[in-house]
């Protein structure tokens, strides 16, 4: 079975269309793609793909609807071993420090102040 289903541009709020099948789950439309996804065109095989990658004023634009140019993001829900994944988690770990601590903020050197 399949539905209509209707996107704003989160750009510029044109509404985009978008015939799909109904057991695709959304997961979110954003300005940028996730990490890791993979997004396929709109008149592509995306129900393969993680997501579809629009251009806001292509032919998916509906009626009436004029748009800006700018691409932006349908992500479907991804699962990894039973479990949703969430695209705003770190793909890796990243270490900040040596291990050794600063002993305390380092900053221009001045006066100590008056003295009394």
């Amino acid at each position: 079975m399949t539905v209509t289903v209707t996107y704003y541009c989160p750009h510029c709020g044109a509404l985009a269309e978008l015939e799909r099948d109904a057991y695709l789950a959304d997961k979110a439309v954003t300005p940028y793609p996730f990490e890791g996804w993979t997004y396929a065109a709109p008149d592509d095989a995306y129900e393969s793909a993680e997501g579809v990658r629009f251009v806001c004023g292509d032919e998916t634009l509906k009626d009436g609807e004029e748009g800006c140019g700018e691409p932006f993001y349908l992500s479907f829900v991804k699962y990894e071993d039973g479990r949703e994944i969430d695209p705003r988690q770190p793909t890796e770990r990243v270490e900040l420090s040596d291990g050794v601590s600063p002993r305390g903020p380092r900053g221009p050197r001045g006066p100590s102040g008056p003295t009394g």
